[in-house]
Formats: structure tokens, C-alpha cells, sequence
């Protein structure tokens, strides 16, 4: 029986092990800059800004830049932050500007064994926007590490790519008008496609608040009780 309980106590703890690996990091840095740590793996998101702010965080194993504006591309920090064994992915833009990257253009997969990467097309929809992010030349992507799904979006409107996504378990949805969507646009795009958890990012710049934004968020996406809105603590949201 003492054998019997000491198995059942290893086991119980492999378990527990397992179960705090399947639940990714997701850490704020500013904007749309993003840290996700999981499985072993650390994977920097649009990185810019000040390259001390990400010195805790340790080497990339992983850079994901969705498109070439300044506030997502920074190219001396990539330079910073990247070693011999970084993948850095990019998009056919960011490569003429970097002069290096992995391009990956919409719709297309990698494969890195513990992490799987799909690009998705991020654009605007919207007459009077369609200069900001033309379609066919952005990302978003889906990673899909230790059995977890997590969306980012990029700069994009509520496009038919982000609304027909399925079983996606983290979501980072942007908000930012003029450039990107307006709130209801995004709540829209959510409830059709129904992620478990989202995070409003990327929503500087704008007339209203963030108690405004995001009480008109939870309002619209409250007719939906299992999406949960999730909120990390973004270097902006610290400066109102």
C-alpha cells in the first residue's frame, strides 16, 4: 500500500508539473510588444523600445514580427536581442528592411517540434484605412506550443481569416483606431470566432480611456459567459 501511494504521489506531481507547462506566460512590455514563455521556449513579439527592458527576460528562442511599422519593427533592437540560434520570422517587407528572417507569407505553417507557427493575413477592410496595412502584406500568427493555441493579430480589421479561426485558447485582439479596428469591430470579430481568453492590446493613441474601452468591450462580449477577458499589465495602461 506504501508503494502504491508513493506512485500515486509521483504521478500526481508529474501531473501537476504537466498541467503548469500547458499554461502559457504571456508578459507585457508595451503596445504591441509581447513576451510568451512556455515549454521551454521564449518568444519575443514585435520587440521595440529600450533593449533593458527586456534583459530579464533572456534570449529569444524565437522573434515574430507581424509588419514593418515602426511600432512593431525596431531593427537595432532586433540586432540586440537575437543570437546565432534565434528564429527570427518575418514578412517579405521586414526581410528587405532587416536583410534577415525567415519570411513567412499568409496562410503558411512552421513547423519548430515544440512549437508550431501559422501565419495569418492581418489588413484593413475599411475605405478610408485601406493605406494603413493592405492586404497580403502583414501577419498575424497562431502559435501552437505545449497544446495551446494563442492568436495575435497584428494590425488588422475583423477580417473573415480572424473570424473563421477555431479553438483558439488565447487571443490578443488590437484595437486602435484609426490604423486598426474600433472596439465593436473587435467584439464582433471575438464572438464569432470564440477564443477561451482574449487580451486587448495595441490600443494606445486614442480618444477614450482605457476604463472606456475596455467597459464598452465587456459589455458587448457579455451576451458570451465563456469568453473570459484577460488583462496583462501593459506599460501604456501604467501611464494613464
Amino acid at each position: 500500500m506504501k508503494k502504491l501511494f508513493t506512485i500515486l504521489l509521483i504521478f500526481s506531481s508529474v501531473y501537476a508539473q504537466a498541467g503548469k507547462l500547458a499554461s502559457p506566460e504571456f508578459i507585457a512590455i508595451e503596445h504591441a510588444s509581447l513576451i510568451i514563455r512556455a515549454n521551454g521556449l521564449t518568444v519575443f513579439v514585435d520587440p521595440v523600445g529600450d533593449v533593458a527592458r527586456y534583459a530579464a527576460y533572456g534570449k529569444p528562442d524565437v522573434i515574430l514580427i507581424t509588419h514593418e511599422h515602426g511600432d512593431h519593427l525596431d531593427i537595432p533592437l532586433l540586432n540586440a536581442l537575437k543570437t546565432d540560434k534565434t528564429e527570427v520570422i518575418v514578412t517579405e517587407v521586414v526581410f528587405k528592411k532587416t536583410g534577415f528572417g525567415k519570411i513567412m507569407h499568409n496562410n503558411e505553417q512552421l513547423n519548430m517540434g515544440k512549437l508550431l507557427i501559422e501565419s495569418i493575413p492581418a489588413y484593413n477592410t475599411t475605405t478610408e484605412r485601406l493605406n494603413f496595412h493592405p492586404k497580403g502584406v502583414g501577419n498575424g500568427y497562431v502559435l501552437t506550443l505545449n497544446g495551446k493555441r494563442i492568436y495575435i493579430s497584428g494590425d488588422t480589421e475583423d477580417i473573415p481569416d480572424m473570424c473563421q479561426l477555431k479553438k483558439i485558447d488565447y487571443a490578443f485582439i488590437c484595437m486602435n483606431l484609426p490604423y486598426t479596428m474600433s472596439v465593436e469591430q473587435a467584439a464582433s470579430a471575438i464572438l464569432k470566432f470564440k477564443p477561451k481568453n482574449i487580451y486587448p492590446y495595441h490600443y494606445r493613441n486614442q480618444d477614450k480611456t482605457f476604463a472606456d474601452i475596455h467597459g464598452k468591450l465587456k459589455d458587448l462580449l457579455s451576451v458570451n459567459k465563456n469568453i473570459n477577458i484577460r488583462y496583462l499589465n501593459w506599460y501604456d495602461q501604467e501611464k494613464e
